[in-house]
């Protein structure tokens, strides 16, 4: 048995699902952040479990010839990326192998008879993200705003953020300058006191857009007027300005209450021949380039001819049933969220779908009132969050066996459990993963399974 603080060497395997590093000493597995499969360390035991051991790695004996320097200056404390000292293409590859982890892990599928292809990743693997929430804090009387440090307190300024938008990096920037400026108090978070809790900045990727929301732990937000006035000026591409009001204790980062201080309510943003709006709080993919390589995949394994009844189970916005809704001959979409339905039902009125149809409820609830009222789907699309599929969801569409189903995962584990289950009566015809988050250790699929 392992002691805590025992160094011993080790061997890389792989990956695991966080992207740290997956050995075996005497058979007891250690997780090792930053250590690389292929290599061999020497580790220090930082904590024992009686089935697993977490450890840090001492030094590298053997190098990874994959291992790279990274980039970002703060890569080691921020821990927003995971992967960075991964080289890309060794990346896509252990994000395949994520997948075929899970797998193993959480399903009785025969693995070698699936057909998982290669990881479809990104041309320019930077400046991705659409849309930043970076804390504010106080460092040394000076404002700074950023991520908190993997397991610790400590609040990183992060200055350019290479996975950002470029531009979401300049609002961030500026606007730390403007509230240094105009002595706009900072929330504490332990002492709670002060006012500005978050910056959240999102870009328009291709309109050019920008959004600004101040996060807030009061209603009052002190030189309100002249704060608008700075940021139009110094930042005239800010077409929306809005003050979310969180007073709880709690890490989500919006309250209920937000409020348009100057500009629209919303910015635009384009997907392929669809325009969305987004207000404050509206949710959109992060990474808008690969997002429509994975829709139109979807789109591919669905497979329509104008004919079928399509369901899109978690629907959010509704942006994979309207990429879906010229070939579909109906798409019902359903959403737990009513903000997320009244988004959808305007985006479909606004592109002018007559086809399309949305409600506010449990897909396992209203899937099954549907058929008995003689509607019955064709193709299920799922989109679930990372806990997969609501079990109940899944008897549902083993009971209404549509002729297709397309599983859009952003978690291997809950994706291999679901497609386990549902592989009674469906055959897999394919998973095909994909890097909608290069350098973390995220990794999306889509997999197709056919009625048997």
């Amino acid at each position: 048995m392992l002691q805590q603080g025992q160094q011993f060497p080790l061997t890389i395997k792989r990956l695991g699902i966080n992207g740290e590093g997956v050995g075996y000493f005497k058979k007891q597995v250690v997780f090792v952040p930053g250590a690389l499969p292929g290599e061999e360390v020497v580790v220090q035991a930082t904590n024992v479990y009686p089935t697993y051991t977490e450890g840090k790695m001492v030094r590298i004996r053997k190098r990874s010839p994959h291992r790279v320097k990274p980039p970002c200056p703060v890569y080691e404390r921020c821990g927003g990326c995971q992967l960075q000292h991964l080289d890309y293409n060794a990346q896509l590859e252990a994000k395949r192998d994520i997948v075929i982890q899970a797998l193993e892990r959480h399903s009785r599928l025969n693995i070698e008879a699936l057909h998982i292809r290669p990881t479809i990743g990104m041309e320019d693997p930077w400046h991705y993200r659409n849309k930043s929430q970076f804390q504010v804090g106080v460092k040394k009387g000076r404002v700074i705003a950023g991520l908190y440090s993997m397991n610790s307190h400590e609040l990183v300024d992060i200055d350019r953020c290479l996975i950002q938008h470029d531009a979401t990096n300049r609002v961030t920037t500026v606007v730390k300058a403007i509230l240094q400026d105009l002595r706009i108090p900072v929330y504490h978070e332990r002492k709670k006191t002060g006012v500005v809790r978050t910056i959240v900045a999102r870009v328009g990727f291709f309109t050019g857009d920008v959004q600004l929301v101040i996060v807030t732990a009061t209603k009052e937000l002190p030189r309100k007027e002249l704060f608008v006035a700075e940021v139009k000026r110094r930042l005239p591409e800010v077409k929306s300005i809005a003050q979310n009001i969180n007073g709880q204790k709690t890490s989500l980062i919006f309250g209920d209450e937000t409020i348009v201080l100057a500009g629209e309510p919303y910015i635009q943003e384009v997907l392929g021949d669809f325009s969305f709006e987004l207000s404050a709080r509206a949710f959109f993919q992060l990474n808008p380039i690969q997002t429509i390589k994975l829709y139109d995949e979807v789109k591919k394994a669905a497979a329509l001819t104008k004919n079928e009844r399509v369901v899109d189970a978690y629907c959010g916005v509704g942006t994979i049933g309207l990429w879906l809704a010229r070939e579909a001959k109906e798409v019902r979409g359903m959403d737990t969220i009513p903000e997320a339905i009244d988004d959808a039902r305007q985006n479909a009125e606004r592109h002018g779908f007559t086809n399309v149809t949305y409600a506010v409820g449990k897909a396992e609830v209203l899937l099954p009132k549907w058929v008995k009222e003689g509607w019955k789907p064709d193709v299920i699309v799922v989109d679930p969050p990372r806990t997969g599929c609501d079990n109940a969801l899944l008897k549902t569409m083993l009971q209404v066996k549509p002729k297709t189903v397309v599983y859009v995962s952003c978690n291997p584990s809950s994706l291999a459990r679901d497609i386990n289950t549902l592989a009674k009566h469906y055959h897999i015809e394919y998973i095909q993963p994909f890097d909608l988050f290069p350098h973390t250790a995220h990794v999306e699929s889509v997999a197709k399974l056919v009625r048997q």
